[in-house]
């Protein structure tokens, strides 16, 4: 039987959806629970020798919602604290679209968080400038908006700047970072703020927001490589580094494709 390319067409397509179908329900049912440590070695431009080796913990883009729920948020939290870092620092969106039924759940499922240097928040697009900060807050961690707070590590100081997601002019930036006697490092949601930071050279920038790209396409890659600088993991701009973090839960759609949850423990590094 004669084989037609409208039919060779239409098998090509049923076998496209198909895979894409088995790629999303793996990303439903597994890739969005499949939680990675990341580790990295972090260089840092003017870091004092004695600070070599300090880590920092990172844990981002919680989510907590229907679709993330609280052992997935307490699986993240007992991960990174086996890690032992020397400083944890949260990244913003504790939830989705500033929901408060998940507000005191998402501050309750990240309250076993703990470090020798404290625990640092900084909030997100998702987040609303009153009741996730005082939920975070009542749970022993500091957050930090628009403000910068000075910790004495190893005989050094290391300042914390954190910014709002809607803090974007470098003006504004400066403000915060003006002064600062030790190693700065920018707690700031977007990692668009590395423009900005590598202006004011501020030699290190932590950041999430992009999920890594969430869904991660063969060929086409993460989509949100389009719009941000990196979507995940290391860079660099003149003398500032960046570590953007691939988060821990979703949006939009509760999938993950080639890009599990993470947390991650950056070690300082002299760059």
């Amino acid at each position: 039987m004669a084989v037609t390319r409208r039919a060779v067409l239409k098998s090509l397509l049923a076998a496209g959806a198909g895979g894409a179908v088995s790629a999303g329900a793996y990303g439903y049912v597994y890739g969005r629970h499949a939680l990675d440590v990341t580790r990295a070695t972090v260089p840092v431009a003017g870091l004092p020798p004695s600070l070599g080796g300090f880590t920092i913990g990172l844990l981002t883009d919680v989510h907590r919602s229907r679709w993330v729920s609280h052992d997935d948020v307490a699986h993240a939290v007992t991960a990174l604290m086996g890690q032992r870092p020397d400083l944890i620092v949260l990244g913003g969106d504790y939830v989705s679209w500033k929901d408060r039924q998940y507000i005191e759940p998402a501050a309750d499922a990240l309250a076993p968080l703990s470090a020798p240097q404290g625990v640092f928040a900084i909030l997100g697009n998702h987040d609303d400038d009153h009741r996730m900060p005082a939920a975070l807050e009542k749970r022993g961690v500091q957050v930090l908006k628009d403000s910068r707070t000075r910790l004495t590590v190893r005989n050094e100081a290391l300042e914390l700047v954190g910014i709002r997601f809607w803090t974007k002019r470098q003006i504004d930036i400066a403000d915060l970072t003006r002064d600062a006697t030790g190693t700065t490092v920018l707690l700031a949601h977007d990692p668009r703020r590395i423009v900005e930071a590598a202006a004011l050279n501020v030699p290190l920038v932590l950041s999430g927001h992009t999920h890594g790209g969430q869904v991660v396409l063969p060929v086409l890659g993460a989509v949100a490589a389009q719009k941000f600088p990196v979507a995940a993991g290391l860079t660099r701009r003149d003398r500032t580094t960046m570590f953007v973090s691939r988060g821990l839960g979703t949006i939009y759609v509760p999938v993950r494709i080639n890009c599990p949850p993470e947390v991650a423990v950056l070690t300082l590094a002299s760059a």
